[in-house]
């Protein structure tokens, strides 16, 4: 046979073949390499994310016949994680500005619909976001398709557990017998993809210590030694090469026989040297999940390793909700095996509240911002995920650790977010809501850029000038509540920049409906999500409302869920109506198939109805 391997471009234009004769025999194996060179290639990077084809075509020489005819996306690109200078990409520093995200679709369920993801990524995109960490599983390949054509920075992770289980029903069970055939996989499945940058073997495996059966433990026992350690009894002696570091040795050297060209890490929370994974030498870059106090002191613990933060943060927040005073900081739980409760099931958006294990979205910044070693971060998480959620336990049913809400709309955080990981976008951010108790203290927080300095008027008077230190990432002022307008105004050099008004609203009055789309496919798949939002008759957005809305879709399309990003809510995700939360709901209208109009209808008692269309086409 002759195996003829073309490269195009994103035009499809052939700008490279090589063609090769071998044999062939039925179910036997063969490899043969091929070379072509490329002149002034077209780089691929997280802002101009380049995408070329391999066009693999196996011909029978004999006949000349196509037996065999493949396409596979690559990319080009140079990059290195370097001891001093953090991630280089294409000869460019560049700061891994990434989030943990769980596989889970919101109201939509884990079945991967390509359009959702997408959706994700673009909310996460602008936010500044360039990277993805996949948690803690093979990843859908659509997910990877994605990151390739859109540019993030993707951390490929295959296991959450090896030997040693965390649950009763974890992967440990099948580790032994099949861990050699699925890490093989994942590698030969996604080592093509150009966003693929890093792969990690591990994600606070217990072997990173020398014994910790937790079919010995119970569930809030091995996830205190999960999230706190262990004393240094149970780390690796000096010299030693233990079995756990041995393990992680294999599972790298599997790694680097499939793919040279990538870094194998691990998330270790664990930050001591002597963790087994460390000890056994064989991790090319140092993951630590946490531990932000460690940070300092990677150069000389870790000499000639480049460092990256492979999960980070884990703070606490309800989209819409704020406890006062704002400068108190809320660890909660406490500890992992000490319950928390709280009647409000709820977390404060001020990014006042994290778990003990984590910081606060400002506090790790400041570290990965001002450490040039530090190659980036993946905070947990870009969104609310089904699960987890930490720290209430019934009725919450979904994490609270996302930037953005399970419904997809982004909490006060994101701006902060956008506002350094977004430089060339202008940013001003103006919160609280203006609804509250007459002459109660309320803290404003505005996170704000390309500005020198931001004013607050309350009803016009002054508030006061605020300007950001070097480390700091906001602004706050303590004003009296009084109804009426709070308005921000940013400058720059006496210039102004941004301003943001923020109305006092009135009674729930009206519905007003915007669609992410207003044209879909007609595939059967693709799909629309519409923010439903409860505003006063002057349009304001009402910020506790909780009406409950009726939805009626006529048309080519259907309702695929509905949700509203509360993680206390035990309303179904598949139905016609939900309440709204802190003044807004989803709705997700998907094509049935056919091409045609599509008509949502909202309506709630005592609100005047809204209506939309979109076409799918």
């Amino acid at each position: 046979v002759v195996l003829q391997s073309r490269l195009m471009d994103a035009e499809g234009n052939v700008v490279g073949e090589v063609a090769s004769e071998l044999q062939v025999i039925p179910a036997c194996p063969n490899e043969v390499e091929q070379e072509i060179v490329v002149k002034n290639p077209n780089l691929w990077s997280v802002n101009t994310p380049y995408i070329y084809k391999v066009n693999s075509i196996l011909i029978d020489k004999t006949t000349g016949k196509v037996l065999d005819n493949y396409c596979t996306n690559t990319g080009i690109r140079t990059f290195r994680f370097d001891v001093q200078k953090g991630f280089i990409l294409n000869g460019e520093r560049l700061k891994i500005n990434g989030v943990c995200m769980h596989h889970d679709l919101g109201c939509l369920g884990a079945a991967v619909n390509i359009r959702a993801i997408e959706r994700q990524l673009e909310i996460l995109q602008e936010m500044g976001c360039n990277g993805i960490r996949c948690s803690h599983n093979p990843p859908s390949p659509e997910l990877l398709d994605l990151c390739d054509r859109m540019g993030f920075i993707v951390m490929d992770e295959t296991f959450d557990m090896w030997r040693k289980r965390k649950t009763a029903h974890d992967y440990s069970r099948y580790f032994n017998e099949w861990h050699e055939r699925d890490l093989t996989d994942l590698i030969l499945r996604d080592r093509n993809h150009p966003s693929v940058f890093v792969w990690s073997i591990g994600n606070e495996v217990l072997e990173q210590w020398s014994d910790a059966k937790a079919d010995t433990l119970t569930l809030e026992q091995a996830n205190l030694i999960l999230n706190f350690g262990h004393d240094q009894s149970m780390l690796a002696k000096e010299g030693e090469m233990s079995v756990n570091s041995l393990l992680t040795k294999k599972l790298a050297d599997m790694v680097k026989a499939l793919d040279s060209t990538r870094p194998v890490t691990a998330g270790c929370n664990e930050p001591n040297p002597n963790n087994h994974l460390f000890r056994s030498g064989a991790l090319d870059l140092i993951g630590f999940n946490y531990h932000d106090d460690w940070f300092a002191g990677v150069p000389e613990k870790f000499p000639g390793k480049p460092f990256i933060v492979a999960e980070s943060v884990s703070a606490l927040m309800t989209r819409g909700y704020y406890r006062m005073p704002s400068d108190e900081t809320v660890i909660c739980p406490e500890r992992w095996d000490k319950p928390y409760f709280d009647d409000s099931f709820s977390c404060s958006s001020y990014d006042n509240c994290h778990v003990p294990w984590g910081n606060s979205h400002e506090g790790t910044m400041r570290h990965v911002k001002n450490n040039d070693f530090i190659s980036g971060q993946y905070v947990w998480t870009g969104f609310d995920y089904l699960g987890e959620p930490t720290p209430y336990g019934w009725p919450a049913r979904s994490s609270y650790f996302g930037i953005v809400d399970l419904a997809g709309f982004p909490k006060d955080v994101y701006y902060l977010y956008q506002s350094e990981w977004h430089s060339e976008k202008k940013v001003l951010h103006l919160f609280p809501h203006w609804n509250w108790a007459p002459g109660q203290d309320i803290d404003m927080w505005a996170y704000y850029n390309n500005a020198d300095e931001v004013e607050l008027f309350v009803n016009g008077e002054s508030q006061g000038v605020r300007t950001k230190g070097k480390d700091d990432f906001h602004v706050v002022w303590r004003v009296k509540y009084e109804p009426g307008v709070v308005k921000v105004v940013s400058r720059k050099d006496g210039k102004t920049v941004l301003e943001k008004e923020i109305h006092t609203a009135g009674e729930p009055a009206q519905i007003r409906l915007t669609a992410d789309r207003n044209e879909i496919k007609s595939d059967g798949r693709d799909l629309s999500f519409v923010t439903v939002e409860v505003l006063d008759k002057d349009g304001n957005l009402c910020p506790n409302a909780d009406n409950q809305i009726m939805f009626d879709v006529q048309g080519a399309g259907f309702i695929a869920g509905v949700d509203n990003g509360s993680p206390v809510s035990m309303e179904k995700f598949k139905a016609d109506h939900r309440k709204a939360f802190y003044g807004k709901c989803l709705v997700v209208v998907q094509s049935d198939g056919k091409s045609g109009g599509i008509k949502l209808t909202a309506t709630s008692e005592g609100l005047k109805t809204a209506v939309t269309a979109i076409k799918a086409k």
